[in-house]
């Protein structure tokens, strides 16, 4: 129990990040979300919620991780930025969904986009697996740029 504590907790907090992000986005897509012009390749609603899902546990793991490094190197600059970038994560959903606000949204999550890069390179330094970890958030995070762009663009 004393070993799968850190770990639980590890995946718990960005699962619960996430969680409240999800009540700005569950309140905008009956709403707002659902009346704007989307591109062709927005997928259905229902994809967003287990993907994070996913997303987050990996993360999780992830700094779980580098955070067991901690006994042999110094891993605060790797999750420090771990940490800028969960927080960036759920300002993203806040900017987009509860303020309404496409243009910005972008803005953030190229700012996010990059701080995932650093965080991945900062992760490798103590763990290329969770180095590795990291590699589908960007991924899909890199996707979600593209698809804010395009609803930014087709509603400006």
């Amino acid at each position: 129990m004393k070993k799968i504590l850190p770990l639980a907790l590890a995946i718990l907090i960005p699962v619960a990040i996430g969680a409240v992000s999800g009540l700005f986005t569950t309140e905008a897509i009956g709403g707002w979300y659902r009346t704007i012009v989307k591109p062709s390749f927005n997928p259905p609603n229902w994809i967003f919620g287990p993907v994070w899902t996913l997303l987050y546990i990996l993360m999780g793991i992830a700094s779980w991780l580098v955070w067991k490094q901690g006994k042999n190197k110094d891993v605060k600059p790797a999750l420090t930025l771990y940490a800028i970038q969960l927080i960036l994560n759920f300002s993203w959903s806040f900017i987009f969904f509860y303020l309404e606000q496409p243009g910005w949204a972008f803005a953030e999550i190229i700012v996010l986009w990059v701080m995932i890069l650093l965080t991945i390179f900062a992760f490798s330094k103590h763990s290329k697996t969770a180095a590795w970890l990291m590699v589908p958030y960007i991924s899909w995070v890199s996707f979600a740029s593209l698809l804010n762009f395009s609803i930014w663009h087709l509603n400006a």
